[in-house]
């Protein structure tokens, strides 16, 4: 692994080498919660914070002469189309945001450790409680999209693939994660819809963060489920959060998935998320114990 130049002095005196590690999508959601983690590492990790307006992962060749110009110890991937609407709209540009810059990525930083950051929903949700070695069936755009990508990570052995459950925190622009949209749907007198029969694995960003790092400190590669430990309903989710925000009963209202006709989506994306508890230093809490043992962090 490349030392970076300069470091930092151990006591006595003893020069620790700064390793150097690319994020990319640093201005968004999970990006930034990525950074603010960077605080309490005491690992020896200076970030590189690759945000949309200092460099475009779509010019191939900006992104070489970046990479040749400095390169990193390590890669975090977390730059994506993200929004499954947008895809559905726009597979092309998908494509090439979701599958062409992660292909061309790994392939930059083959000697070197990558995280990529995936999806749940590479699953069609017929059963739940998935663990990695279960067979997926993307049924969307932005599903399709992450699954090819994945292919292009896994290609390389130093490479680790993170799927990650519904996700809930603030983000800088205060519309990137699922539970900001619900505040600023409720905050316009919004009644919103939650189906009880569809679930999810949901846990806060914060607390994905710490996992995403440990899992690059220990230098652990391969393929890897990150959620919460409880399953709950989309009810149950838009409950809790109501609760959380002191939001009028009224703008909650509970359905079903047998009236839904909009794009397919999965019923059931829990995931088991044995292999990487297993790894990390604490316990991958659920959304209800982590709010209710954190009643001031936003969510």
């Amino acid at each position: 692994m490349r030392k970076a130049e300069g470091g930092r002095r151990k006591a006595g005196g003893d020069i620790m080498s700064v390793r150097v590690v690319w994020i990319t999508g640093a201005g968004g959601f999970i990006g930034s919660h990525l950074l603010r983690a960077v605080p309490k590492l005491e690992s020896g990790w200076r970030p590189v914070a690759w945000t949309r307006e200092r460099l475009d992962l779509t010019d191939a060749l900006t992104l070489e002469r970046a990479f040749a110009a400095d390169p990193p110890d390590a890669v975090i991937h977390a730059a994506a189309l993200s929004r499954a609407s947008l895809c559905q709209a726009d597979p092309a540009r998908a494509e090439l945001l979701n599958v062409e810059v992660t292909r061309q990525l790994t392939d930059l930083a083959a000697e070197i450790p990558l995280l990529f950051l995936s999806t749940d929903v590479v699953f069609d949700g017929r059963k739940g409680g998935y663990v990695e070695a279960d067979p997926i069936h993307p049924l969307s755009v932005y599903a399709e999209t992450k699954a090819r990508a994945e292919a292009h990570v896994l290609a390389h052995p130093r490479h680790a693939v993170v799927r990650l459950a519904l996700t809930a925190g603030v983000s800088p622009t205060g519309d990137r994660s699922f539970s900001e949209e619900l505040r600023r749907a409720w905050a316009r007198g919004d009644t919103l819809t939650f189906f009880r029969d569809e679930f999810r694995s949901p846990l806060p960003a914060s607390v994905a963060a710490r996992a995403i790092w440990e899992l690059l400190v220990g230098g652990h590669c391969g393929l890897f489920h990150l959620g919460g430990s409880e399953r709950l309903s989309r009810w149950e989710i838009g409950q809790l959060l109501a609760q959380r925000w002191r939001i009028e009963p009224r703008l909650l209202r509970e359905g079903s998935r047998e009236a839904y006709t909009g794009p397919p989506r999965p019923a059931d994306t829990s995931m088991c998320c044995a292999r990487l508890q297993g790894l990390l230093s604490f316990p991958l809490p659920g959304l209800r114990q982590w709010a209710a043992e954190n009643p001031a962090e936003p969510l």
